[in-house]
């Protein structure tokens, strides 16, 4: 009544706002703010009317930084208050909640003695905070995960030269001993081949069996749903704003009830100043990410995750395209789950699969690894290496982990070992999130190389001590971590030692074909690449990925770029590890809609 009084209030919006919080344990001046009908500082001044405090304004009077380190900056942001100033011999403590001062007032009393309570908007909090201890919030994103855990502690200089004195020794010997060489190198390809194919046939087989019609999870009731806050990286994307909030905009999740995060690099003058020109919504906010010589997106979204209020975390990336009823059924599943679900990993796809050949065989590549191969490891008992969007975290989990290693460029695969390694599950939710397909050739190897690097960098943080990874994983773990990450950089780097053997399929002789069992490696080239076809094609039964049957044949001229990719990914280990080879997006935008309107996001 205060607000309608002052006229920033329409009585129809606030007869509007009663409604929308019906049965629903949502404060009203939440849903003021996020549907927009009051301006948040208008709202504050209210409230500091209502409870007969006043409302701080950093601008006019900033806080006091000497009281803010009986806290972490962390802490500060999650409680929602700030000692602001020294009033006589009492402290004012500013909070964006007064309903809940009471409760938090005995806690704060034992810390800064007499209080006096006063208001602040949730934004000018945050400002603050951000302002006064951004290089405490910065040097906590850097560092979260432990050092055991992380590959922060890499040393690029010393695997470089590990590298090159390898390279240089395998070179000798083969001058030596080429038989020997190839022999050696062809046993462990051979191997691995082997390996990874048979896995690729136990995963997809064991999903195939219980592939069935996805069973419909009711809807939370309103005071059931759960805040969710979705962090959005982004990096010299200066023309997705618009896209951007149309396409989170038609979730259909409560507006009051979703807490979208905009992670800035503080450099990135070209995005900043576009998202200042666009209008977003009140449920979406930016948050500018201290400068720093690392620049990676963990890093981003660890920073950001301390301004988020949701108890479950969701991740995107600028490009995405969500299906439309997703966070309910995400929301949904955590609720009936048991506490050990740590993580819900949605499908990727791709809405213009029709560019060219690459981005037809990435689309094959997906729909096999997010529809057979991921949901199969789940259902084999084996660690699930994430895909980097269209995933959901129970924040607390999340947060006794220590977030993502911001030195990994990748991030959501070894966060995906580390919550296996720790006892917690995840789990492959048939909901499908569209993204945009990279087309070219040197941007594809660029990007695959950033992923087989992540992949290598994942690999060798985790077998620092494989006595306790064996004993955190379980036989079956470990021996699938071996064949999904050591197998597949195996296959990777030594294909070429593979390829010469093509020669003999197409009626070529080759020089070692003495003394190299050629029936038995033509028949396990033969079982891979049917394999590889059957799985592939199993994978392409939505509707919209029925065209693509026929590019299946073409996956064998696709695969062999990731050696090349692969290679770069590994003298990048030794040059600049922690380098962010970055994706440039929004250059098929126009193939969106007609995939959305095929109802492949759905």
């Amino acid at each position: 009544m205060l607000l309608v009084k002052a006229g920033d209030l329409g009585p129809a919006d606030l007869m509007r706002a009663l409604k929308s919080a019906d049965g629903d344990e949502v404060r009203l001046r939440d849903i003021l703010r996020l549907e927009g009908l009051v301006g948040e500082r208008s709202l504050t001044q209210a409230l500091a009317t209502q409870y007969r405090t006043t409302a701080m304004d950093p601008d006019l009077t900033p806080p006091d930084p000497r009281l803010f380190d009986r806290l972490d900056a962390s802490e500060w942001l999650r409680r929602g208050y700030l000692p602001w100033c020294r009033i006589g011999g009492a402290t004012l403590i500013a909070t964006t909640r007064p309903e809940a001062f009471a409760a938090e007032k005995e806690g704060l009393q034992q810390l800064f003695g007499p209080l006096a309570m006063a208001l602040v908007s949730e934004r000018d909090l945050h400002r603050a905070i951000a302002e006064i201890r951004g290089g405490s919030l910065k040097q906590s994103a850097e560092t979260c995960v432990a050092a055991r855990e992380s590959c922060r502690t890499w040393k690029a200089s010393r695997f470089g030269l590990g590298l090159w004195s390898l390279i240089a020794a395998g070179l000798l010997a083969t001058a030596l001993a080429p038989l020997a060489v190839f022999l050696t190198l062809l046993a462990i390809v051979g191997l691995a081949l082997l390996a990874g194919t048979l896995l690729k046939i136990v995963a997809a087989a064991t999903m195939l069996r219980a592939r069935a019609r996805p069973r419909p999870t009711p809807p939370l009731p309103g005071r059931e749903r759960p805040v969710i806050s979705i962090l959005v990286p982004l990096y010299r994307e200066p023309d997705i704003a618009p896209r951007l909030v149309a396409r989170l905009g038609a979730l259909t999740w409560p507006r009051e009830k979703l807490d979208v995060l905009l992670a800035i690099e503080e450099n990135d003058h070209l995005t900043r100043n576009a998202l200042r020109r666009a209008r977003l919504p009140a449920w979406m906010r930016v948050i500018v990410v201290p400068d720093s010589k690392l620049k990676t997106k963990p890093r981003a979204m660890n920073y950001a995750l301390d301004f988020a209020q949701g108890s479950i975390v969701g991740v995107y990336d600028a490009e995405d395209a969500p299906a439309h009823d997703q966070l309910h059924r995400i929301a949904a599943r955590f609720a009936e789950a048991g506490p050990d679900l740590a993580c819900i990993q949605g499908v990727l796809d791709y809405y213009n699969p029709r560019t060219n050949w690459i981005a037809r065989c990435f689309t094959i590549e997906y729909a096999s690894w997010f529809r057979l191969m991921l949901p199969g490891f789940q259902r084999l008992g084996l660690a699930v290496p994430l895909g980097g969007t269209t995933l959901f975290f129970r924040r607390e989990i999340l947060e006794k982990l220590g977030c993502w290693d911001a030195h990994n460029v990748t991030e959501d695969a070894d966060l995906g070992i580390r919550l296996a390694r720790h006892g917690y599950r995840t789990e492959l939710m048939e909901t499908v999130t569209l993204e945009e397909a990279n087309c070219g050739i040197v941007p594809w190897i660029k990007q695959r190389s950033r992923w087989l690097k992540g992949y290598a960098m994942t690999y060798a943080v985790h077998m620092r001590d494989p006595v306790l990874l064996w004993q955190q994983f379980g036989w079956r773990k470990f021996l699938g971590f071996q064949l999904v990450f050591l197998g597949m950089l195996i296959q990777f780097l030594f294909a070429p030692v593979l390829w010469t053997f093509w020669l003999l399929l197409v009626g070529f002789g080759h020089p070692l074909s003495a003394v190299v069992p050629v029936l038995a490696l033509t028949g396990l080239f033969l079982v891979a690449e049917l394999t590889s076809l059957t799985v592939n094609l199993c994978a392409l039964h939505a509707r919209d990925h029925r065209g693509l049957r026929p590019w299946v044949l073409m996956m064998p001229l696709y695969f062999p770029l990731a050696t090349f990719a692969a290679w770069k990914g590994l003298f990048e280990m030794g040059a600049r590890p922690f380098y962010w080879d970055k994706t440039t997006h929004g250059l098929h935008d126009s193939a969106l809609q007609p995939a959305l309107a095929g109802g492949q996001g759905s």
